[in-house]
């Protein structure tokens, strides 16, 4: 087992044409205002088996120590943008504020699941389920990646067609 490449989980590709996610806060014609669902970003080991296959997040091979709570820590400043990539493709994407483990002791992380816990429980009765804690999408930090007694950054990539973490072409 090990964390896959980074990617856009694939039930996540399914439930955003469903409309069962909400990155942003918003209101329809004649409906009140629909708030936007919590995004977290949680770390695991190498022995971890996240990748595009994943359908929700779980504790297993989660990352732990000081400064890393069980679930990881609420993404934050969602931005969501529209442009040519460079193969002058509309597309879409998204991007996030990058995420700090404030004076954290955390050993192997080798990738992330960024994950919907608004959704807490499996969604069923409709076309279109969801699992509890929904995957979105797998990064692979290439390595493992430690910190001792400091602090542990995710940093997103460009916020642009060509680089966002999550991009729909």
């Amino acid at each position: 087992m090990a964390v896959g490449s980074s990617a856009m989980c694939g039930t996540f590709k399914r439930e955003i044409l469903a409309g069962i996610h909400f990155l942003t806060a918003h209101t329809r014609t004649g409906s009140s205002a629909i708030s936007a669902d919590t995004f977290k970003v949680a770390m695991f080991t190498n022995s971890s088996s996240i990748d595009a296959d994943t359908t929700g997040y779980t504790t297993s091979n989660e990352v732990s120590g000081t400064g890393y709570s069980a679930g990881g820590a609420a993404l934050s400043s969602v931005t969501i943008g529209l442009a040519d990539n460079s193969s002058a493709v509309p597309t879409a994407f998204v991007d996030f504020a990058d995420t700090t483990f404030s004076s954290s002791t955390i050993s192997s992380a080798r990738g992330a699941l960024i994950y919907n816990s608004t959704l807490s429980t499996a969604g069923t009765g409709s076309t279109t389920n969801h699992a509890a804690d929904p995957a979105v999408a797998v990064i692979n930090f290439g390595g493992d990646k430690s910190s001792s007694s400091g602090d542990f950054t995710i940093q997103y990539p460009a916020n642009d067609a060509n680089n966002a973490v999550i991009r729909i072409s």
